[in-house]
């Protein structure tokens, strides 16, 4: 998996032009069905993807935090929702709270969450390969083939199934 991993940002750069144009051809005429495809993708990928022998997003990026994630992670420390801020978060240059620092400060050493069953929105539905209305999120799936190779192979898989 490190493999895979240390690969990923290569691959990714390599395809990126290609995806980009995938993606704008994707954006103007999606299929009716784009819904479907994509859940369908992101099943099959994750029944053979085991996140915990990768957690390279949780390495290497940080989630956006909402008002609620941040009230729900704060009651499960019994704290105080500032103190947690101040604990935990910074606010990014898009005036988003986000932590202070990367890896993720709940990844264990081995890839388990320490928060997993209140864990924020962003964590929860990385890579956002089965969002609906997926042809919205072209930019943001072009940032998270560079980090999952799950969304990698999706991604992959796609452009051989909508011509």
């Amino acid at each position: 998996m490190q493999n895979i991993i240390n690969n990923l940002p290569k691959q990714a750069k390599d395809k990126h032009n290609e995806n980009k144009k995938f993606f704008v051809k994707l954006k103007k005429r999606p299929p009716k069905n784009l819904d479907y495809i994509m859940e369908d993708l992101h099943e099959q990928e994750f029944e053979k993807t085991d996140c915990l022998e990768c957690a390279n997003c949780c390495k290497t990026t940080g989630p956006l935090f909402t008002d609620k994630d941040v009230d729900r992670v704060a009651k499960h420390f019994r704290m105080k929702t500032q103190q947690f801020i101040a604990q935990y978060l910074r606010i990014d240059e898009d005036n988003d709270y986000v932590l202070q620092s990367v890896p993720c400060t709940f990844l264990g050493a081995d890839n388990y969450c320490s928060i997993y069953d209140v864990r924020p929105k962003a964590c929860r539905e990385f890579p956002h390969t089965d969002r609906k209305k997926f042809q919205q999120i072209s930019n943001l799936t072009l940032k998270n083939v560079a980090i999952c190779p799950a969304a990698f192979n999706i991604v992959e898989t796609m452009k051989k199934l909508i011509k």
